[in-house]
């Protein structure tokens, strides 16, 4: 039985995620934690998943030329290497994930709402010009990208959210000449080989649990397809608006 309602579980976060092109992580990661599962188990397991049901959507996105891989590399350059020193961190600072989990849910609790955040303003972000060519152009531009993919690493690594929203906030904001299909697919591309260092340093540290990942990717990815056909006919505002809503106050609940 838990298993079927686990494959439930990645039906309903794949249809809402191919429903409204929000990453998988805002959404699995409470709803394990409402199932019981500790918060290190939670994180761990969605950021595998993250991985892996955001590889297909970077091969749609390269054959459509809409995927800028210098930025990638730039915030690969920050990210990973971010990645890797906070699983260092978390394994050899504290002595078990009973002590560094309390650290997870109150990152979870501000990831998730900052993300719910972006998701309300995201329209206001795209107008913004954060871009200036005094302050930020050349290498500065090139410094900026890199430690920007540094804080995502942190935050990413300790929440499994925020490579999807937070990650093309980031790009709108720094790089607003860049098209929005362009912005779409750099991001998914950043947040494939982030998430799945994150995910490999969460298994390291005994915080996956590959059946309940199996048992995701089962009812994810089917869902996922038809989310993406149902989601042309739907009002994105109106589902953008009811999900950060709840994302709002999930974010809200685990800061408290």
């Amino acid at each position: 039985m838990d298993t079927l309602l686990y494959i439930s579980a990645g039906a309903s976060v794949g249809f809402a995620v191919g429903l409204t092109g929000i990453g998988g992580g805002s959404l699995m990661t409470p709803l394990l934690l409402l199932f019981g599962f500790p918060t290190h188990i939670a994180i761990g397991t969605d950021l595998l998943y993250a991985a892996l049901t955001k590889v297909s959507g970077v091969w749609v996105h390269h054959r459509q030329n809409s995927v800028n891989w210098r930025l990638v590399k730039l915030l690969c350059m920050g990210s990973i290497p971010a990645t890797v020193a906070t699983i260092f961190l978390l394994k050899y600072l504290f002595t078990g994930s009973d002590h560094y989990s309390p650290i997870l849910t109150t990152c979870l609790g501000f990831m998730l709402t900052l993300t719910a955040l972006v998701l309300i303003f995201s329209n206001k972000l795209k107008k913004m010009q954060f871009y200036n060519t005094k302050m930020l152009s050349g290498n500065r531009l090139k410094y900026f990208t890199v430690f920007m993919g540094m804080v995502l690493g942190v935050l990413v690594t300790l929440s499994s959210v925020g490579a999807g929203a937070l990650g093309t906030a980031i790009l709108l904001l720094i790089y607003p000449a860049l098209v929005s299909v362009r912005v779409v697919g750099t991001e998914l591309a950043h947040a494939v080989p982030l998430t799945l260092v994150a995910g490999i340093g969460h298994t390291l540290l005994g915080n996956v649990d590959f059946n309940l990942l199996g048992a995701l990717m089962i009812g994810s990815l089917p869902a996922i397809y038809v989310g993406t056909k149902v989601g042309k006919y739907m009002p994105e505002n109106i589902m953008r608006m009811i999900l950060a809503a709840i994302l709002l106050v999930l974010g809200i609940r685990y800061l408290m």
